[in-house]
């Protein structure tokens, strides 16, 4: 510090004396006098600075390394360890960020601990060191540890614990809300679409409030043009005025839609009630997203597996070559015979048997690539099927519920299973046969994305828009065939018919009801969106607040500084509890979809009569006006 203050005052002197002072005319007996008092004082200030750097200069800082807490090593307490240790070095490389290495006092910004002798072999952490009873001691090094870490004392913290917790959390806070819809459905239907009128009904009084306000404004959107600065056309009156038209038009169609199909918003309550009831009477239901998650796994497993054999199924070529073909009779080598690299060529001193390539001359070889295609398409099928094969279950399932005519007395007994062995038995081809145009309209996508990733540099502009066409009209038949498989497989499971009638019959049955599909559709997606909010929202925040160090469990020993980053395990949970959200809601989707159509088939094929009674419940029997004839006790029993 002392050498800074006098360079600045040098510099300020030499300034002054070939500026001169002001008022001090240059040789007089003044300007002398005021150079000599000015000599004395910086020869004053040296001689501190010199006294300065023999009593604070320190040379061990150039002898001797530090570590990172800025003891000297081999030295003082640390006289056993004379070297250091980084733990990482490659992190030394943003020294050459001058700014980085400055903002970091000129260190290498990893630990760095003074050791006897710098470890001369590679190490990993064992894995058994990840069990609850392992100690730390057992499977670290102290002497690699900095001073103040004591590997005795110390005990090994996970969070896995605290992220299982978080995904029991999600699983319950699912499952009772998907039981509890039973009861407050209709409070949140009602209120979601509401909630959904409020909101546009405020965006209405935006608008109109910035119209107001932007209303004596001379500015037009004629005035402004076309700009890339989108903030400019909220200041004007136009835009405001479009966009309180639109939401009106909006907020009319909404209000129409909700006098005009209240009913049906009351059949769509009554069947997200009803599909409560019969997930809560076939709970194991909810766990059979796990078996077609092992399922796929295995399919997963089998598709990389065959694609490793194939990449690696030609064998290796070897051929003989020389180094020097004067020595001996190596003159003879021609380096196109093929050899054993386990042969010794001792005719030969500097032949060598060296690897050239794989084999590609076979059968197998020159169709490798083929091989391959098949292998993803059968990959997209096997998917497909097993995906397939959990809805028809799923469905044969609840429409055992459904078509019991006395709920619960007559629903039998285990029908997950018997669902499951029935479909296995009798409905394998059908669903083979849905999930094989699937694939192949996957396909087709696969191969438009390929083509576009290849050619998107030559295209001209009517090619770039014929290709997004295609792209978009396969990805609509994509959902379509979807949509249609998933009904078709409903139908399989409730009649046993093959595939292509069960499609076409459940296509008319829903073109017949076409307003209650698209009603049921959105009130049941607007209700499932914010069950899944609700759970991944809530799991999320109460993760947040935990890993930050915000709350903290009682007689718990876990801190928010045993993390490294607390950010991953709160995605971890977060994505954990969406998945388990979406798995549960699935199981849920198919049971309204189930019931819708049977419900639909229940009207179609019944009257109501002692022959023909409904299957239906009371609670939808009363919002159509109808009901079963006939004294027979327990018809229309829930």
């Amino acid at each position: 510090m002392a050498a800074g203050r006098c360079e600045c005052i040098c510099t300020h002197s030499e300034a002054k004396t070939f500026g001169g002072w002001p008022g001090v005319k240059k040789g007089s007996k003044e300007a002398t006098s005021l150079q000599e008092e000015h000599q004395r004082q910086t020869d004053i200030l040296q001689k501190v600075q010199g006294l300065d750097s023999w009593l604070y200069g320190d040379p061990r800082h150039v002898l001797y390394p530090r570590n990172s807490t800025g003891m000297f090593c081999g030295i003082g307490l640390n006289v056993a360890q004379p070297s250091v240790f980084y733990f990482d070095i490659l992190k030394c490389a943003t020294s050459i960020n001058v700014m980085a290495a400055v903002l970091n006092g000129l260190q290498c910004p990893t630990t760095q601990v003074c050791v006897e002798k710098c470890p001369d072999v590679f190490w990993a952490l064992n894995p058994l060191a990840y069990l609850p009873n392992a100690k730390p001691r057992d499977y670290f090094n102290q002497t690699l540890c900095v001073p103040s870490f004591d590997l005795a004392s110390t005990k090994l913290v996970s969070p896995t614990l605290f992220l299982r917790s978080a995904l029991v959390i999600a699983m319950v806070v699912s499952f009772l809300f998907l039981l509890l819809l039973r009861f407050i459905a209709p409070v949140m239907v009602w209120v979601l679409i509401f909630g959904v009128l409020a909101v546009g009904a405020y965006g209405i009084y935006h608008c109109w409030w910035e119209y107001d306000n932007y209303r004596k404004s001379t500015v037009s959107i004629a005035d402004i043009g076309f700009t890339t600065d989108f903030k400019v056309y909220l200041q004007v009156k136009e835009t405001w005025l479009a966009f309180l038209i639109i939401l009106s038009v909006v907020e009319g169609i909404l209000l129409l839609t909700l006098i005009f199909l209240r009913t049906r918003i009351l059949i769509a309550i009554a069947l997200i009630q009803e599909s409560s009831k019969a997930v809560s009477h076939m709970m194991s239901t909810l766990f059979y997203p796990l078996v077609t998650f092992v399922l796929l796994v295995v399919c997963v497993a089998y598709w990389g597996i065959t694609a490793l054999y194939l990449a690696t199924s030609g064998n290796p070529v070897y051929k003989v070559v020389t180094l020097n073909s004067t020595q001996g009779n190596c003159g003879q080598i021609g380096g196109n015979v093929t050899c054993d690299p386990q042969v010794n060529y001792s005719w030969c001193p500097s032949a060598r048997c060296i690897f050239i390539k794989y084999n590609n001359e076979g059968l197998l070889q020159r169709n490798l690539f083929n091989l391959q295609i098949y292998n993803v398409v059968a990959f997209l099928w096997c998917i497909n099927f097993v995906i397939a094969l959990g809805q028809c279950t799923l469905a044969g399932a609840f429409a055992s519920y459904y078509w019991a005519f006395s709920k619960p007395s007559d629903i039998p007994t285990f029908p997950l299973s018997q669902a499951f062995i029935r479909t296995l038995r009798y409905h394998v081809g059908s669903l083979a046969f849905g999930a094989l145009i699937l694939t192949l309209i996957q396909v087709v996508r696969i191969i438009l994305e390929y083509l576009d990733h290849k050619t998107r540099a030559a295209q001209n502009p009517c090619a770039r828009f014929l290709m997004c066409c295609l792209k978009c009209c396969f990805w609509c038949l994509e959902k379509f065939i979807k949509f249609l498989n998933r009904n078709a497989y409903i139908m399989i499971a409730v009649y046993g018919k093959n595939f292509c009638v069960s499609a076409k019959n459940a296509f008319m049955l829903l073109m017949r009801n076409i307003v209650r599909v698209v009603v049921l559709d959105k009130v049941t997606d607007l209700l499932l969106f914010f069950g899944k909010l609700l759970v991944v929202g809530g799991v999320g925040v109460l993760a947040f607040f935990f890993f930050s160090g915000r709350i903290r469990l009682p007689g718990s020993n876990f801190r928010t500084e045993m993390l490294n980053y607390y950010w991953m395990p709160i995605i971890v949970v977060v994505v954990g509890a969406y998945l388990i959200a979406h798995g549960f809601f699935s199981v849920y989707n198919m049971c309204v979809d189930t019931l819708f159509l049977c419900f639909l088939e229940d009207l179609e094929r019944h009257d109501g009569t002692m022959q023909k009674p409904y299957y239906m419940s009371k609670n939808l029997m009363k919002i159509l006006n109808k009901k079963n004839k006939g004294p027979k006790k327990g018809k229309g029993k829930d």
